[in-house]
């Protein structure tokens, strides 16, 4: 909290003048050590004041927020990024004032008077066509909302299913995956199902009850509250009430919709379908069945349970899966489904004896494999003829890496097959570096061989064994 500016106005019992009331005059050096005296005893007194006036305010608070749970809450949001709400300030514009705005927040959080901002809505284009519409809070609110979570994400946190996966710490997409990929192996069937615009369907009565189980803290309480009717702006600047739903990408939604789904979905599970082990990562989900009849009556049981809370299955996204390998060779219409970027279908696979069987499993799905190659062209690696291949390597690499991490957990050979894309862009690149290649796309393959043999740890794709063949 910044201390006022100390005034100090000597008055006429504390003169700085040689004589003093009622007394001789003194020496210049016994006047300097009085007045240092003086001064020094008045400017501690002011301070003790300070302090004390400091903690009686503190104490006042209705709401007890320590400033360093707001400081927490902004190294975790300027980590994060993120672009800027409807005032259009950035991380860097907050950064240049920091300690004042962190104040600001932290005593209007603390007294109650804090209100969020309209949230800023822009519309993004999904990958299977529309749009989706994105909330953007402000880098304020957003910091506002962390505060809020840090205290809130541990009291839900070790009540939340075992498998929900989504948006959860210490819980991973590809560990969703893993655990999909071997109940697949013994369950025979599969329904698979997304609910349509979760985040625009929450009710809000029914999500409010269930932070009321979990905390009686009233701050946490009216934030939440708060949050969840603060209105949209469109880029006209016209403002949208909100009646249900919460933005999808504010910092406080992702738990509370893993809250919501917790009661409509997990809990229902478990007390409805013991038998069927699900696995939900967000608002996308899987559940094994052992039979058809089994599978048929669960998606009508679903739907009328989605139902009752304001939601809906998406009607595109939901359908029932045969696990077809060599051991189930049953005719079914649907025998694939796609689950966070890899597509589940029956495979050829080696087992330890070298032998080829079909297995049911995952690898990087078709969709998946689009994106990586869009995302390439789009680096437009070829227009760089000023930069070495080692400068394109220090550029590229960590992106390519996240991409081998993840795509590669399973079924890693498809994925090589999609990473050689990534090698055919160097070679345009290398065409336009070099004049001797010029029009000699061959020329460039083996060139390209030839560095990739010496140095196969230049590129994260050559070292999974996605390197040029040519050379």
């Amino acid at each position: 909290m910044p201390r006022e500016k100390l005034k100090w106005r000597p008055h006429k019992s504390e003169s700085t003048d040689a004589e003093h009331r009622g007394g001789p005059t003194r020496s210049s050096e016994e006047v300097s050590v009085m007045e240092m005296e003086r001064r020094g005893w008045i400017i501690q007194l002011a301070l003790k004041n300070n302090r004390i006036r400091e903690e009686s305010l503190e104490k006042a608070k209705p709401f007890e927020i320590s400033k360093q749970t707001v400081w927490e809450a902004w190294k975790h949001v300027k980590a994060n990024r993120g672009a800027a709400g409807v005032d259009a300030e950035s991380i860097a514009d907050f950064e240049e004032n920091l300690k004042d705005n962190l104040y600001k927040i932290w005593n209007r959080m603390s007294s109650g008077s804090y209100f969020p901002p309209p949230v800023k809505t822009v519309a993004i284009p999904k990958k299977t066509g529309g749009e989706r519409k994105l909330g953007i809070p402000t880098v304020t609110d957003r910091i506002a909302q962390m505060v809020v979570k840090l205290h809130f994400e541990p009291l839900v946190e070790p009540h939340f299913h075992e498998d929900s996966y989504g948006y959860r710490p210490k819980k991973s997409a590809i560990q969703a995956v893993g655990i999909t990929r071997k109940r697949c192996w013994r369950y025979d069937w599969l329904l698979e199902f997304d609910i349509k615009a979760l985040f625009d369907n929450i009710r809000h009565d029914l999500l409010m009850q269930a932070v009321r189980h979990h905390t009686k803290c009233t701050w946490i309480l009216l934030y939440i509250e708060r949050w969840l009717k603060a209105p949209f702006q469109r880029e006209d600047g016209s403002l949208v009430e909100r009646p249900q739903g919460t933005p999808q990408g504010g910092v406080i939604s992702p738990v509370l919709a893993n809250l919501f789904l917790h009661y409509v979905f997990d809990k229902w599970m478990d007390r409805n379908h013991p038998g069927n082990p699900f696995c939900r990562y967000a608002d996308d989900a899987v559940v094994h069945c052992r039979t058809e009849a089994e599978a048929l009556a669960l998606k009508e049981g679903l739907d009328a349970r989605f139902k009752e809370c304001g939601l809906e299955l998406h009607p595109d996204k939901t359908k029932i899966v045969y696990c077809r390998d060599d051991r189930r060779r049953r005719e079914y219409p649907d025998r694939s489904f796609d689950f966070l970027g890899f597509t589940f279908r029956p495979r050829l696979a080696k087992s330890r004896k070298g032998i080829l069987f079909l297995n049911f499993s995952p690898a990087i799905s078709n969709k998946a494999a689009k994106m990586m190659r869009e995302k390439a062209r789009q680096w437009k690696i070829h227009r760089h003829s000023d930069k070495s291949l080692e400068d394109l390597s220090r550029r590229y690499s960590p992106v390519i890496r996240g991409w081998i991490n993840y795509y590669g957990s399973f079924y890693k050979s498809l994925l090589i097959r999609t990473m050689r894309h990534l090698n055919r862009i160097l070679f345009r690149w290398a065409m336009r570096k070099f004049k001797k290649m010029k029009r000699h796309p061959r020329r460039a393959e083996y060139w390209l061989g030839r560095i990739a043999r010496r140095q196969p740890w230049l590129f994260p794709h050559w070292k999974i064994g996605a390197n040029p063949v040519a050379g």
